[in-house]
């Protein structure tokens, strides 16, 4: 022992206790050159967490003050999810745009190849938690249709459900091309298109489920078309199609675009979309101009009455 043993000078921290250190502060964080190894939210708990977070958000709102805002708070949030499913699809479009200029400067090199799997290995990635996003964002639509009676739709853009794409991509001309797939085909499905016409007065539902269900049973691959009313004939075959898992297309007025015009231009878009017939309900001159339009170019007008069809 000396005199100066208790005057131990100080050292710089180790690798190993700046990671400890890190770990302890922030979790686990990938560099930018390496894959998240951390797993998905499981489905079952992921559902069950958003259910606990509408409950615990309405019982604790629900008969005081500010059970006026409920509604509100609960659409804000799912769309939450719906806002962080769009972010991670705008990285996914970085990512797509960086491995196009990737695939211009191969050169062989082993530099220029590296690049090109990180990128391919992000894009996967970024696959991966868009979907897991939108699974959360069904799950708390879901939630929201339960409480409130009536389905979880954004003010503005879209809802496309994606389909789940797997880790089998051989290259990232694979994987561009599997993206573009799952871009366009929730856009633009395919199937037996058949239009859908009905006024806002006509609430017949019975008569409206019906119909469509004979459709439907003849042409198993329908893709609705129909004016997004959000009242009347056109609100109920919304609500069927959704019963139904059958895809459909709304065809909404452009007010601010075409004004008094709109409606009658929507009429247009729908029949330049070629659907193989037209269904009828009563309504007014919108829905009869429709009708002429649609028997002018040769289509099948299938007219619903008030007592038959």
């Amino acid at each position: 022992m000396h005199d100066y043993d208790d005057h131990e000078p100080e050292h710089a921290s180790s690798p190993t206790a700046h990671l400890l250190e890190e770990l302890s502060l922030y979790g686990y964080r990938p560099f930018s050159d390496e894959a998240d190894p951390r797993p998905l939210p499981e489905e079952r708990i992921a559902s069950g967490a958003i259910a606990d977070m509408f409950d615990a958000l309405i019982a604790t709102m629900l008969d005081t003050r500010l059970e006026p805002d409920l509604e509100e708070l609960c659409w804000s949030t799912v769309n939450i999810f719906h806002r962080a499913t769009g972010r991670v699809q705008r990285e996914l479009d970085d990512n797509e745009d960086a491995q196009r200029r990737s695939q211009g400067e191969q050169d062989g090199s082993e530099v220029r190849s590296v690049e090109l799997e990180r990128l391919l290995r992000e894009g996967l990635s970024l696959i991966e938690r868009r979907n897991a996003l939108e699974f959360m964002r069904e799950a708390a639509g879901d939630q929201y249709e339960r409480h409130f009676r009536k389905p979880w739709t954004p003010r503005t853009g879209s809802l496309v459900h994606h389909k789940t794409l797997t880790a089998a991509m051989i290259d990232s001309r694979d994987f561009l091309a599997a993206k573009r797939k799952a871009e366009i085909e929730p856009l633009l499905p395919t199937g037996t298109r058949v239009a859908f016409t009905a006024g806002p007065d006509y609430t017949d539902h019975k008569r409206i489920w019906d119909v469509l269900d004979r459709v439907h049973a003849k042409y198993p691959d329908m893709v609705l078309f129909h004016g997004g009313n959000p009242t009347g004939g056109e609100h109920i075959a919304m609500l069927w199609a959704r019963n139904r898992k059958v895809q459909h297309v709304a065809f909404r007025p452009e007010w601010e675009r075409y004004r008094k015009a709109a409606p009658f231009r929507r009429n247009d878009a729908m029949l330049e979309a070629m659907p193989k017939a037209v269904i009828a309900c009563p309504g007014n001159g919108i829905n009869a101009n429709l009708v002429d339009k649609a028997r002018k170019l040769g289509l099948k007008v299938w007219k619903v009455g008030t007592s038959g069809s």
